[in-house]
Parts: C-alpha cells; sequence; structure tokens
C-alpha cells in the first residue's frame, strides 16, 4: 500500500521551497530591471505568480494544518505592496475583475450548497441564531466601540451622539461573516457534519440580513453626521427594490441555468466566466445586489431541478484556478502598516467581537435546545471576514467625509485580523471534532473562497 503522506515528505516539501525562493527571484529580478509591470502583461505575470506562489505556500505549509486559504493572503501579503513589493498598488488593482469573477462563483456555489431539507431541519436553529447574532452582536459592538473610544485619535472632540451612531455602524461591520472563508475550508476539508452544515447555511443566508440592517442602520444615523438631514422613507423604498429584484433576477438565472445543464451541459466554463464577469454588470446597472442574485440562482439550480450536483461539480473545476488568485489577491491588498499602527485597538475590538459572538451563540442554541457538539463549536464559522466588510468600510469613508479615512483604516487592520485568524481557527475545531474528512480524500481542491469576498465586497 502506497504511503498517503508521500506527497509531503521532507524531499517534496524541499523542492516545492526552492521553487517558490526561485519564483521570488524571477519576480524580484523583472522587478527592478525592468520600469514595471504594465497593462495586459503585468496582470497575466501578476495572475501567474501568485497562482504558483500561492499554491506553493499552501503545499509548504500544510503540515502545520494552516488552511490553504490563509496560505494564498499570507502568498499575496508577502509579495504585496506593502512588503516585497513583487507587485505594486495598480497590478494588484488590476485583477478586480478576478475578484469579481471570484465573488459571483462563490455565491453560486453558496446557494448551490443551500438544499431545501437541510434548511426546513434547521429553521427554527437557523431564525434564533441570525436574530440573536444579528440584535445582540450589533447592539454589543456598538457598546464596545463606544467604550473604546478614548483610544480612537478621530473621535476626540465628536459629540456623545455622533459616537454611538458610528459605534451603531461598526456594529453592522461585526455582524458580517465571509461566505468565501466558509467555502474555501470546506472545498480544502471536506467536511460534514452539524458544525460545518450549520455555519454554511447561517454564513450564506446571514447576508440577507446584513443588506438590510445595514440601509436601516444607514437612514437612522444619517442626521447624526449631516446637518440637517433628516430621515427619509426612500431608503427603504430602494432597499425593498433591490430585494425583490435580486431574488426575482436569480430565480430566472437558476431557471435559466438548470434548463441549459439538463438540454445542452457543453461548454459550462465559458458560460460560468460569462456570469461573473458580464452578467455581474448587468446586475449593478439595475442596481440590485450580485451576491444575493447568484445565491438564489445556485439555491434554485440545486433545489428546483435535478442539476445540483452537476452545477456543483463545474463550479469546483472553474473555481479551483479563481479562488487561489483571489485569496492571494486579497493578501496583496492588506495594508500591513496600518495594522502595525492600530493592532492594538483593532485586536481589542476582533477579541470581543469573537467573545460576543460566542455568547450569542451559546444562547440562541440553549433557546433551540441543539445538540451539545453545536452550542460549543458551532460560533467556530463565524469569525472570519473579508469583503463585505470591506465594502461597509468603504461606505463609511464616504458616509464620513471628515474622519472617513481613519475609520476605513480601522475597518481594514480588523479584517485583516479576523480574515487570517478566523479561517486558522475553523479548520482546527473541523479537525478535532472529526467533520474534515480523511485527507485522502480532502485533497487540496483549490480554495474557495472573500471581499469582494479581498474586496469582495459589494464585494
Amino acid at each position: 500500500m502506497s504511503n498517503p503522506n508521500a506527497r509531503g515528505g521532507v524531499a517534496v516539501r524541499i523542492q516545492q521551497l526552492l521553487v517558490l525562493l526561485v519564483l521570488l527571484a524571477v519576480m524580484l529580478a523583472v522587478t527592478h530591471l525592468s520600469s514595471g509591470m504594465e497593462g495586459a502583461f503585468g496582470t497575466l505575470t501578476a495572475i501567474g505568480f501568485l497562482l504558483l506562489g500561492g499554491t506553493l505556500a499552501s503545499e509548504l505549509l500544510e503540515p502545520l494544518k494552516v488552511p490553504h486559504l490563509t496560505a494564498y493572503i499570507v502568498a499575496g501579503a508577502v509579495a504585496g505592496p506593502y512588503a516585497l513589493h513583487l507587485l505594486d498598488h495598480e497590478t494588484v488593482e488590476r485583477l478586480s475583475s478576478v475578484n469579481t469573477l471570484a465573488i459571483a462563483l462563490i455565491a453560486l456555489a453558496g446557494g448551490a450548497e443551500l438544499r431545501l431539507e437541510q434548511l426546513q431541519k434547521s429553521l427554527r436553529t437557523l431564525l434564533v441564531a441570525s436574530g440573536m447574532q444579528t440584535f445582540f452582536l450589533l447592539s454589543s459592538m456598538a457598546t464596545v466601540f463606544v467604550l473604546v473610544r478614548p483610544l480612537l485619535p478621530f473621535t476626540a472632540g465628536l459629540p456623545l451622539a455622533e459616537v454611538c451612531g458610528l459605534g451603531l455602524m461598526w456594529g453592522v461591520l461585526a455582524i458580517t461573516r465571509s461566505p468565501s472563508a466558509t467555502l474555501g475550508i470546506m472545498a480544502q476539508t471536506r467536511a460534514k457534519g452539524p458544525v460545518m452544515d450549520f455555519t454554511l447555511a447561517f454564513v450564506m443566508s446571514s447576508d440577507v440580513m446584513v443588506i438590510v440592517v445595514l440601509a436601516v442602520v444607514m437612514t437612522l444615523t444619517k442626521p447624526l453626521f449631516e446637518p440637517g438631514a433628516t430621515l427619509s422613507m426612500a431608503a427603504f423604498a430602494h432597499l425593498g427594490h433591490e430585494i425583490l429584484g435580486s431574488i426575482s433576477l436569480g430565480t430566472t438565472l437558476g431557471l435559466v441555468l438548470s434548463v441549459y445543464l439538463r438540454f445542452v451541459d457543453r461548454q459550462l466554463l465559458p458560460v460560468l466566466l460569462l456570469l461573473g464577469l458580464g452578467f455581474t454588470e448587468v446586475v449593478r446597472y439595475l442596481n440590485f445586489e450580485p451576491l444575493l442574485t447568484f445565491l438564489v440562482a445556485g439555491f434554485i439550480v440545486q433545489n428546483l431541478s435535478k442539476q445540483g450536483d452537476k452545477f456543483l461539480h463545474a463550479l469546483e473545476g472553474a473555481g479551483s484556478v479563481v479562488y487561489v488568485i483571489f485569496f492571494a489577491g486579497a493578501g496583496a491588498h492588506l495594508q500591513l502598516p496600518l495594522l502595525k499602527t492600530l493592532w492594538p485597538v483593532a485586536l481589542i475590538l476582533c477579541g470581543s467581537r469573537a467573545f460576543l459572538t460566542m455568547v450569542g451563540h451559546r444562547l440562541s442554541t440553549r433557546i433551540t435546545k441543539d445538540p451539545p457538539v453545536l452550542r460549543r463549536w458551532g460560533w467556530s464559522g463565524l469569525v472570519s471576514q473579508a469583503g463585505i466588510a470591506l465594502g461597509i468600510g468603504a461606505m463609511m469613508e464616504r458616509a464620513l467625509p471628515v474622519y472617513g479615512t481613519s475609520v476605513r483604516a480601522l475597518v481594514i487592520a480588523t479584517v485583516a485580523i479576523n480574515e487570517v485568524v478566523g479561517p486558522i481557527f475553523f479548520k482546527l475545531v473541523l479537525d478535532r471534532l472529526g467533520e474534515s474528512a480523511p485527507e485522502a480524500e480532502a485533497e487540496p481542491a483549490a480554495p474557495e473562497p472573500t471581499s469582494n469576498d479581498g474586496q469582495a465586497a459589494h464585494t
């Protein structure tokens, strides 16, 4: 019988390390001996480097049980404009089309992973958990933000009412999760069990709640930041248009995909690329929410047709390369100097969020009398954050012209910590509980991913 760990032997690791060092040397030579990587050449070079470098980094860190997506993030951060500068800011920004494609694939896969019979069995748990995680965590993190305001220079001199408004906006940020990280861990571990099932259903459905709560809070707090501004019902009308339009468009897309898979079933890769890169722009033009639209489409394919498994297989094949680049690009976007400056208060906010997430989860599962394993560890997959949180940070920057840049810097610092620590913790829990598939079955099938999950936000 062959040794299943042979592929991870010391000799193989040494070879991978040497290849990675050679790759770094080549990239250093290219960036320092040329005037820079510009245009299509620079973008293709960056994609190739992130793909190969991220894959090698994940293989090298695998013996430490580090999630692959975390390795991709680390590789991107090391190569990015704030470390070795192998990729400059302009090159990283040009990868936005890959992010758009990845977000579409993430949402489609997330919707296709939600099976109606599974949701029906855990509907009460999901409803109570969503309510608790939304309102308890939002109000608690708003309170924490107000309490730590002496550590935040940009709050000096602000009226308490305005700080409370900022706290509510921070509370909305705290209730965001990372679909990309959840799917990334699931793709690597092939995990099955109560914790994985709950996390997947909760994270993929919570985005709808976040969109609604964000619109409400932004509307309610606007008068605190803009003198003379008044509450308007127009924002709520726009919200209803966005949600209903996204669901309707997603349902139509899901039915079309089901028919295509049933009667054509060819050239699925070009179709997925067209959806991710082209149809996303159509959705945005209509002022709908791409993440919600594609989530509904995937759900329809899985639950209203017999093409769900075939669709998931196609998404896995299309996403295997895209997700590596997506996470590595997210790492390149991490502003390491900001993290160095803001890490004390960012750690307080991240630690408070993780603790309150655990408390809220245990309260909700006690109400619904869930199994002990879900009570104790069901919150472990709710720590990760990525693109949606960054998107809210960008909205806060626009809404707060005086000190919005400082607020966004704090957002980036906290998301960076959650983006790295969250997946590691979640994978450790799944491994400990035995929900991860045996190593031979869970062969790294490229990650999946978060940031506009980097920039997943709206991403």
